[in-house]
């Protein structure tokens, strides 16, 4: 255009557009099509709209501003019609149409008109009509095709268009306006737009110079603020610095936004900012500039479907560098697993990166172990720098890795390497036996373990199945550790039998009688051969377990366990053996001389049941007062104490004689109430049972055809009912016909039942004889 443009108007399809310029025309052309339209004016035209639907045939309309608001048709023969809308109020500064309702503003307010009634539903005053029109002009702006924002000066309004009742309507519109929101800013507006409920505002500011003491302008602000009935909340606000801000006014800044896209154009004469709300991107841009990278990883995680520009392996990459760049190895490290995941390369190049700066320790814990695993040089690398400084983590490492991630034969050889210096290193010799293990090396392995005296010994001999090796270590493993040892050689008795192993500790003895202790307790009867030995080995090192041994055991021969026990004066043991050999009076007599224990001789005593002995036990009793206080006690429900009493001499004093007598006098009196007890529960139970007997007996019993005859096997009911018939049923439950049983040789008329007499299951008299 040769002249200044002074507003373009697109239709919502974006192939129409309507263009007025200084000079007076107004053109309306399509962009894809050769349509366009011409018309001049004498004066220069500032607005123009073309109808939203401009696309379609039947709405081919537009109206200009300026003096009038005129509306443009196109009629017959492709003509274009022109009709007045509104004038007489100045001029027509701002004209916004959406849907069929189009809004102006002039210099006395804004104002809507119904496309389909048209006729104009509202006008809505200037508030403050100090400020010139031209230099603070009207913003309008609709939200949708009901809801129109305007701004002017500092006021914002929201204006609801809403349908009228049909009993309100007589000669009013059809429609009317309801003003839903309105506040006051603090600054002048130069534009609007919505933004989902909110409002963005593009502001014109002054500010009072503090040097000057002038008023001068400011940078334009943007705002975004949440409308309230009355007033509004500030969202968020920035200032915009564009090129010669000082010298514009409020009309030279315009606010246009693009619905689709959310894009908001901020026109200033020298300047366009385009402004559009902030993706995860620009939030994940923010976060890395202030080195917030642990929230950036965060936020792209959530968003990774969402973001375009950054990528999250970009983003942990950075974070590693910046962990490693303030010192924190650790971290950084135990990030690399979840940042790396199953990428070998980027393992192997942090690995390296670790290595460069003396850090390969911090990220030995983390590195992957299974899918994915990296060369096996990554991991020797680290287990040599181990080995070179640290022989504890070195070993912990070995026992936490698999033995298939390196070249073990390399390893091993490092170690070995190591012990030349260090031959008697604990935890050298421990690892270098888990690297024989993984190895497959068992036989070494079991070595070390037994020179290092190791807890897992065992493990490794049952895991591995090692018995064959272990043969001529029996020994060493009992010194390691004797119960475990037993236990593992009596649970595996097929591979290592008990011959052997008696014969490997025939030099030890106390680890010979531990184990044949242990077989013993488990099988009486395996170890017999080994009895009359284990006699002087309980004897040697175990004498409490002497005497349980001779109880159960069946193979111990009794003369060699006398000897022994007569020879170390073992008084218990020998008097077993003497009662077990049947000298049960010598027994006695050791205990009584020996041991000087009553109470342990009426036990005895007791235990044999022997008249003869309880006679030794009063004869020697019979001049010692203790002994005989003793017998008095005890052997009042055994032996007659009046045979003890008779014995006693005139005028021997025994102590506690009198409470002994009382004791044998109450025994005596138990005796009789208990015999007088149980003679009473004894007739009460036979008359209870007799009673029963007699109540069962009473009681009918079921004869029907399924009922057989024991001795003829027939039916016992004849077919017909109508005969005469005879049956005898016992109490046993036998039934038989009458003329079926023997005849009875008794001169008794009571008869007993055939079967039950023949199997003494005892005699059954005839409870029924039944005569038809």
């Amino acid at each position: 255009s040769p002249v200044k443009i002074n507003q373009i108007s697109l239709d919502e399809s974006g192939e129409h557009m309507g263009v007025c310029s200084e000079d007076g025309k107004v053109q309306v052309f399509g962009l894809y099509s050769a349509e366009e339209f011409h018309e001049t004016f004498d004066c220069p035209i500032k607005i123009v709209a073309v109808h939203p639907h401009f696309v379609r045939s039947h709405f081919k309309q537009f109206v200009t501003g300026g003096k009038k608001l005129l509306l443009y048709e196109r009629g017959w023969m492709n003509r274009w019609k022109p009709s007045v809308l509104h004038e007489g109020e100045g001029n027509i500064r701002n004209v916004k149409w959406r849907g069929h309702l189009i809004a102006w503003a002039n210099n006395m307010g804004v104002k809507i008109l119904d496309m389909i009634s048209k006729q104009r539903i509202t006008n809505v005053p200037r508030d403050d009509i100090s400020l010139r029109p031209d230099m603070y002009p009207c913003s309008l702006c609709w939200k949708d095709n009901l809801t129109l924002i305007i701004g002017w000066g500092n006021s914002v309004k929201i204006c609801s268009v809403k349908e009228r009742h049909a009993g309100e309507m007589r000669d009013l519109p059809n429609r009317y306006v309801e003003i839903v929101f309105q506040f006051d800013t603090e600054f002048f507006i130069s534009g609007l737009a919505p933004i989902c409920d909110q409002l963005v505002i593009l502001s014109y500011v002054k500010e009072i110079s503090e040097k000057m003491e002038v008023e001068c302008c400011s940078r334009p602000r943007l705002d975004i603020v949440q409308p309230l009935p009355e007033s509004c909340e500030e969202i968020s606000s920035d200032a915009l610095t564009v090129r010669g801000f000082q010298e514009n006014e409020c009309r030279d800044y315009h606010l246009e936004y693009s619905e689709g896209e959310s894009l908001f154009y901020i026109i200033s004469p020298r300047d366009v900012v385009v402004a559009k709300e902030r993706d995860q991107d620009d939030h994940i841009d923010w976060l890395l500039e202030k080195k917030k990278y642990e929230e950036a990883l965060m936020a792209a995680e959530i968003s990774q479907k969402t973001i375009k520009k950054h990528k999250i392996l970009d983003i942990g990459l950075a974070y590693i560098n910046h962990l490693v760049e303030k010192g924190e190895y650790d971290l950084a490290a135990r990030k690399c697993q979840k940042i790396l995941g199953k990428n070998t390369e980027l393992w192997e190049f942090e690995v390296y990166k670790f290595k460069e700066i003396g850090q390969l320790k911090a990220i030995s814990r983390y590195l992957p172990r299974r899918d994915p695993v990296l060369k096996p040089l990554i991991y020797e690398m680290v287990l040599h720098e181990f080995l070179e400084s640290d022989y504890e983590g070195f070993a912990t490492l070995i026992k936490e890795w698999p033995g298939d991630l390196y070249n073990n034969t390399i390893i091993v050889q490092a170690v070995v390497d190591h012990l030349k210096k260090d031959p008697q290193n604990r935890t050298l010799l421990r690892t270098l036996a888990e690297l024989y293990t993984y190895d497959q090396r068992y036989g070494r392995a079991l070595e070390i373990y037994l020179t290092l005296r190791h807890k897992d010994v065992f493990q490794l001999i049952h895991k591995h199945n090692l018995f064959s090796s272990i043969r001529d270590k029996i020994v060493l493993l009992m010194d390691f550790d004797s119960e475990k040892a037993v236990d593992m050689l009596l649970d595996n008795e097929d591979k290592i039998s008990i011959d052997r192993v008696v014969e490997e500790l025939e030099n030890r003895p106390e680890l010979q009688h531990v184990y044949l202790h242990k077989l013993f307790k488990r099988d009486h009867h395996k170890g017999q051969r080994y009895h009359e030995k284990q006699i002087s080995l309980y004897a040697e090192y175990d004498r409490p377990n002497l005497l349980p041994f001779l109880r159960d055991s069946t193979h111990c021969p009794l003369e060699k366990a006398l000897e022994i026990c007569q020879q170390r004066n073992f008084v218990e043991e020998t008097v077993y053996l003497l009662s077990r050999m049947g000298n049960s009076r010598s027994a006695l007599k050791m205990i009584m001389e020996e041991l000087q224990d009553v109470d342990k001789a009426i036990e005895f005593a007791k235990e044999q049941d022997d008249g003869e002995l309880w006679e030794d036990l009063i004869l020697y009793s019979i001049d010692k007062p203790p002994f005989i206080t003793g017998l008095l006690n005890n052997i009042g429900t055994h032996v007659d104490p009046i045979l003890l009493i008779h014995r006693i001499k005139e005028g021997m004093e025994i102590p506690n004689l009198r409470d002994s007598l009382v004791k044998i006098l109450q025994d005596y009196n138990l005796q009789i109430l208990l015999r007088e007890g149980c003679k009473k529960i004894l007739v009460a139970d036979s008359l209870s049972l007799l009673k029963k007997m007699h109540r069962t007996q009473m009681k009918g019993v079921l004869v029907d055809e399924e009922n057989i005859c024991e001795s003829c096997l027939s039916p016992i009911l004849p077919s017909d009912t109508s005969k005469s018939f005879s049956v005898v049923v016992f109490h046993c439950r036998h039934m038989f016909h009458k003329e079926c049983l023997p005849v009875s040789n008794t001169v008794s008329s009571v008869q007993f039942c055939n079967i039950c007499s023949a199997k003494h299951r005892g005699p059954g008299s005839a409870i029924l004889e039944m005569k038809k």
